[in-house]
């Protein structure tokens, strides 16, 4: 066996001690500048020096450990490959493999790979997981699905936490199953776990204060988006078939985009809210993120079509009808995605105008956003003020900062502004639903791929949330399909149809989203 060269074990000890200190300036100095150094784990890939250090800074170092043994390859006169095991004083072992260079005379990573030990549960998603953590029926149309739900919802036996550790420790058991969970129980469907939420649902960022920013399934280092990021990176990541969520101002719509997910926020009331924590009851919605069409369609068919089930009434009508082959393009929304969103958008339907089954597409106007905007997040502020300001009264600092700041600011609310919002709301929700009367809406969902998770996002918010908020003031079902890759990162688009339609929606998309794959099929087979 090669013995390692003095300098290169000196530079591997340094590089190990200051992992263990956490030291960032100089883990950042030990890989090597560029944007061709390489990281790798179990959650994916990381391409370029900038890329490492931005996840480094948010990871918080690693729990204490030494090296328990260690193996040198010479690649070459200046190059090294050097594959350690690290031995935890908590219990476990892991692997580093790692390519040494010189590079002016110092030894430098030029790509790395980590195996970390074996984890009991990733506790960014899941605050309790089981296999299964509860079993449906035996039989049934979604038998052998398995489903993460967002800890919102009430299960008996189990206390809702809300994303809040204070939260959880007060709350008290549930003495019966929320009717959207048992829905999907007696269809066959087993739970996996209750996944995590941002604090409250109050956030569509995805991150969480005291558990930590659970993954993107789809990108690496990015930011999962919220507040069903739980649900959504279970799916994702393929820990979960189903996750049940919410969705208030997009928390469906975004992680989907995000992640590459089918996600459906329903109808406003259609799916009945009993047992699940709620946020802004005008605008509070339950839906589901799935990773296929079919999937969802199934999901969609059960508990959305009458049969007698404790949650669902036969109010449904329109949903068994097929919708128009029509779009509407609402330029306003359009205009918050980011240039190469549009662009990727634009050429989408210049595919599908061009396809052998083309819909047709028009222009329309939807509006003042930013007039839509500030009405509604006044409205959700004063539901939400009345919701849980007394807790937030009674336990003043125990929610992160950027859930803080939205409930000091919905305090401020008075009536009389609430009620202002509310008036200003109506004639926007009605020119929606006329909007959709005969068609349906489409755009992406969000302005551009999840932002990484070092990024100052509320510049990102704002535009998203003119996206996401217009079918929440009117409503109406909004489903978000992974149809749009942009600079490698899926992107979602929404569409949007009248009310009570939601299962016609799904069948729309699914159609779509069939002459889209149909026609990238084409282009790839055309020499």
């Amino acid at each position: 066996m090669s013995t390692i060269p003095t300098d290169l074990r000196e530079a591997f000890e340094a590089y190990e001690r200051a992992i263990v200190a956490n030291d960032l300036d100089a883990l950042d100095a030990f890989f090597a500048p560029g944007p061709d150094t390489l990281r790798g784990d179990t959650a994916g890939l990381l391409v370029g020096h900038d890329a490492i250090s931005g996840f480094r800074s948010l990871r918080g170092g690693v729990a204490p450990r030494v090296i328990a043994d260690i193996h040198y390859r010479p690649l070459g006169p200046d190059t090294a490959l050097l594959m350690s095991v690290s031995q935890f004083r908590g219990g476990g072992r892991g692997l580093q493999t790692q390519v040494w260079q010189q590079i002016d005379g110092q030894w430098l990573i030029t790509a790395a790979h980590v195996t970390p030990r074996t984890p009991p549960l990733d506790r960014t998603i899941w605050r309790s997981v089981g296999d299964p953590f509860l079993q449906g029926a035996w039989e049934g149309p979604l038998e052998g699905l398995t489903v993460a739900v967002k800890d919102l919802f009430a299960i008996a036996g189990f206390r809702i936490g809300a994303g809040n550790p204070t939260y959880l420790e007060e709350a008290r058991p549930e003495k019966a199953t929320a009717p959207a969970v048992a829905d999907l129980l007696r269809a066959g469907a087993s739970l996996r776990g209750i996944a995590r939420t941002d604090e409250f649902a109050y956030s569509i960022a995805g991150d969480n204060a005291h558990y930590g920013t659970p993954p993107n399934g789809a990108v690496v280092g990015a930011l999962p988006g919220g507040s069903s990021s739980g649900p959504a990176s279970a799916v994702a990541l393929g820990h979960a078939d189903i996750g049940l969520a919410t969705d208030t101002a997009g928390s469906i719509r975004v992680p989907a985009s995000y992640q590459g997910l089918w996600g459906l926020r329903t109808t406003h009331d259609l799916v009945p809210r009993q047992g699940m924590l709620p946020l802004a009851q005008s605008f509070d919605t339950i839906g589901w993120l799935t990773r296929d069409g079919e999937t969802l369609q199934r999901v969609a068919e059960w508990c959305l079509s009458y049969d007698g089930s404790a949650s669902t009434e036969n109010v449904y009508g329109a949903s068994g009808d097929d919708l128009p082959w029509r779009f509407l393009v609402p330029d306003e929304i359009l205009d918050c995605a980011d240039a190469a969103t549009r662009d990727a958008f634009s050429k989408l339907l210049a595919g599908l105008a061009a396809s052998d089954d083309p819909p047709s597409f028009r222009a329309v106007h939807t509006g003042d956003l930013d007039a839509g905007f500030t009405a509604f997040r006044t409205v959700q502020g004063a539901e939400a003020w009345r919701n849980d300001g007394e807790w937030m009264r009674a336990h003043p600092g125990v929610v992160g900062p950027g859930v803080a700041e939205r409930f000091r600011a919905a305090a401020q609310i008075t009536a009389a502004d609430e009620l202002a919002a509310r008036e200003a709301l109506d004639p926007i929700a009605a020119h929606l639903a006329d909007l959709v009367d005969g068609a349906v809406m489409i755009f992406p969902t969000v302005p551009g791929p999840a932002p990484q998770r070092t990024a100052d996002v509320d510049a990102v918010r704002a535009a998203t949330l003119r996206m996401t908020a217009p079918a929440a003031i009117a409503g109406l079902p909004s489903l978000s399909v992974p149809l749009l890759t942009v600079d490698g990162a899926p992107v979602g688009v929404c569409l949007v149809s009248r009310a009570g339609t939601d299962i016609a929606l799904v069948r729309l998309a699914r159609r779509l989203a069939a002459l889209v794959a149909s026609a990238r099929s084409r282009t790839m087979e055309t020499p």
